[in-house]
């Protein structure tokens, strides 16, 4: 019998032509994908999980589409920066989501530990200090 994947170890990359490719997650995956060892994502999407109890230290912006950041667990406040001000999303029960405009800077808080499933169009991605 054949063990299954697991999205917190394997990431998956959605390719342009509908295949799947699988990333196996480590201390290095950050570090190589940031130097571009892992692609350009170029109309593709990176699908991750990530479980954290503290607020982001940053907040991000995805130039070239739009992200969902899915609750597994936990609870979190999800904000994003629009034209008229911050807008706060209440992410407390698994299954509630967050749409993510491209172009929008987001960021979260938290005080407990939450896990997070993120489907996010990663080429171009920009970071800066929370």
């Amino acid at each position: 019998m054949t063990s299954p994947l697991n999205i917190a170890s394997t990431y998956l990359r959605l390719k342009p032509d509908s295949s799947i490719e699988k990333l196996p997650f480590d201390d290095s995956f950050w570090p190589r994908l940031m130097r571009g060892e892992l692609g350009d994502f170029h109309h593709e999407y990176l699908v991750t999980c990530y479980s954290y109890a503290a607020d982001w230290p940053s907040w991000e912006c995805h130039p070239h589409g739009d992200e969902i950041v899915l609750l597994v667990a936990g609870r979190a406040r999800f904000v994003l920066e629009t034209p008229d001000g911050n807008t706060k999303l209440e992410l407390s029960q698994p299954g509630d989501y967050a749409f993510v405009p491209r172009n929008t800077w987001h960021t979260a808080k938290t005080d407990t530990p939450t896990t997070m499933l993120f489907i996010t169009a990663g080429e171009g991605t920009l970071n800066r200090p929370a």
